[in-house]
């Protein structure tokens, strides 16, 4: 019979069975400590490695084999096949472990104790002009007006011309116009949607109009380009100017919480005739005179007025029969006297420190 074994294995000549057998069994004791050893996978991998790979401890047994005499081999061989079994089953045994240990650790790190109060997330809060409309919208509505929204986006007749104030008009002045490429306007005030409301119902009308208006104005502690108006209007038969009084009165009165002075002082408005300027008791000094009303005692909050006869019958309203009364007043002003903001452009900085005040 010839022999099978490799050149190499026969001028190494024969290799002792007893002595692979030892070396068997201190590679089985070495890879089992270093098995255990391993901290992580990385470890583990790097065990394999050494003793599994294609240059490992392990390997470099089985290519002895060929040296093994033929009457030994299989015994041998047969050992050596079991321990890299069961090298294999322990490496796996020992990821396993590893994989369940980094779990346990990354749960007791991520524990919950569900006796613990909730983390409870900072409150959001409305902003003071939202609260100023909505004490408006809330006075108005109970008794028994309606809220009406109209375009901010205008045309020259709504804005200007239905309500008396025609071309070259120097009322026009007291607006400065934001107008837009197109012929258009930004309304100056939110007096065109009583126009439209008239052209569109018949008396008895009773609404109010709240929204944003637009003028060439600065910012500073009392003025912006854009601000907030809220504007009234009751058209019916036989309305008179001491409705409109008792209207405002009352409605200044229900605002501010206080049984306040309030004055009318006479003034123009294209749109009114006769017209008022109104004045409330200075609500920080109670009428005593101070900075913040210029000694005087009164502070000036809206315009108001009967309803000009030309406006009633440009939007086609009956002016034999009906009468009416409008007023219009800056809601900024509104909260800033009411919550004692002395800068009005603290209502447009979005500075959180200071709307967290009204949560």
């Amino acid at each position: 019979m010839s022999d099978q074994r490799s050149p190499e294995a026969r001028a190494a000549g024969p290799a002792d069975p007893q002595d692979l057998h030892r070396q068997a069994a201190t590679l089985e004791q070495d890879a089992a400590a270093a098995v255990a050893a391993a901290a992580d996978k990385k470890a583990l991998e790097a065990v394999r490695v050494r003793f599994l790979g294609k240059k490992g401890t392990l390997t470099g047994l089985l290519k002895q084999m060929g040296r093994v005499p033929a009457a030994e081999r299989r015994v041998i061989g047969g050992r050596i096949n079991t321990l890299k079994q069961q090298l294999q089953e322990t490496i796996e045994a020992r990821r396993g472990a590893i994989d369940r240990a980094r779990l346990r650790r990354a749960m007791a790190d991520e524990v919950v104790d569900v006796t613990l109060p909730g983390r409870r997330r900072p409150g959001g809060s409305l902003h003071p002009l939202t609260h100023a409309f909505r004490r408006i919208e809330d006075i108005f509505g109970a008794a028994g007006y309606e809220v009406v929204s109209g375009p901010e986006i205008e045309d020259d007749h709504h804005n200007f011309e239905a309500l008396n104030i025609p071309a070259h008009h120097p009322a026009r002045a007291m607006h400065d116009t934001l107008y837009l490429d197109n012929g258009l306007l930004l309304r100056t005030h939110t007096s065109p949607v009583q126009i439209r409301v008239m052209a569109e119902r018949s008396p008895p009308i009773r609404i109010i109009c709240p929204g944003r208006v637009y003028r060439k104005d600065e910012l500073d502690a009392s003025h912006s380009p854009m601000f907030h108006q809220v504007e009234g209007l009751v058209v019916d038969e036989g309305v008179a100017f001491a409705d409109l009084k008792g209207t405002v009165v009352d409605f200044v009165r229900r605002f501010f919480e206080r049984d306040l002075g309030v004055r009318f002082r006479p003034s123009y408005f294209p749109f009114t005739e006769p017209s008022a300027e109104v004045d409330v008791q200075c609500v920080h000094c109670g009428g005593a005179g101070c900075g913040a009303c210029g000694r005087t005692g009164w502070t000036e909050v809206m315009g108001c007025g009967m309803v000009h006869r030309n406006v009633l019958e440009m939007a086609g309203v009956d002016a034999e029969r009906n009468t009416g009364f409008a007023f219009g007043f800056g809601v900024d002003r509104f909260a800033t006297l009411f919550f004692g903001i002395d800068n009005m452009r603290h209502l447009f900085d979005n500075d959180l420190r200071f709307l967290g005040q009204f949560a």
